[in-house]
């Protein structure tokens, strides 16, 4: 009787240790050891803070713009010689502050902006002009067909543009390109700012001739 417990007692030993084997095999921890996985993974910061807001050295006065950060539009401030003459109104200041806005968005992204996430789809020459006879009142032609523009540069673009008193026409931005196409107005809302890459929504434009 004695020999018989003893055999069962070594039997379930065994089964034991076996089960401790099979549980290690399938990756189940048996230990409460913590297991060191490293650091989480850092999240892109998409800001700029204290003097590094401004980040462009130059004399002249701040500019927004927006710039792509974390798959989103983001604004970023910069310093550019803007003249007197681009701070007004008049359609020649409009001109000017469009072609200052948007050559801002073609530089290339300080360090600072880099380091932070920053980068912009706006890429190669672009210039602007004003509107033709019977185009919309407030009307910018672009060097480029808007709708040719990748969807995250024009979005930059109508952001940038649309936020500038100057620019915009009661919050609308009137682009065109370079050919017979009939310009058209862009607005830029929340969801475009959160997924650039999707198309800027249009928006109806009086057919009233361009100054």
């Amino acid at each position: 009787m004695i020999a018989r417990r003893v055999r069962r007692g070594a039997l379930a030993l065994a089964g034991a240790a076996v089960c401790a084997a099979v549980a290690t095999g399938c990756g189940i921890r048996t230990t409460s050891v913590p297991v060191d996985a490293g650091a989480a993974p850092s999240r892109v910061p998409c800001s700029l803070s204290g003097k590094e807001v401004v980040t462009q050295s130059r004399p002249g006065v701040p500019v927004r713009i927006h710039l792509v950060c974390g798959s989103q539009l983001e604004v970023v401030e910069r310093t550019t010689p803007v003249g007197e003459e681009q701070a007004d109104k008049s359609a020649r200041g409009r001109l000017g502050l469009a072609q200052v806005l948007i050559d801002e968005l073609r530089a290339e992204p300080s360090d600072t902006e880099q380091e932070a996430g920053f980068t912009s789809s706006v890429k190669g020459s672009l210039t602007v002009s004003p509107g033709r006879k019977g185009d919309p009142a407030g009307t910018l032609r672009l060097s480029r067909q808007p709708e040719d523009l990748p969807p995250a540069a024009l979005s930059q673009i109508v952001c940038t543009l649309a936020e500038s008193t100057v620019v915009t026409v009661r919050g609308t931005v009137v682009l065109g390109g370079p050919g017979d196409y009939a310009p058209h107005g862009y607005a830029c809302t929340p969801a475009l700012k959160e997924s650039p890459e999707s198309a800027a929504p249009m928006v109806s434009v009086s057919p009233s001739a361009a100054p």
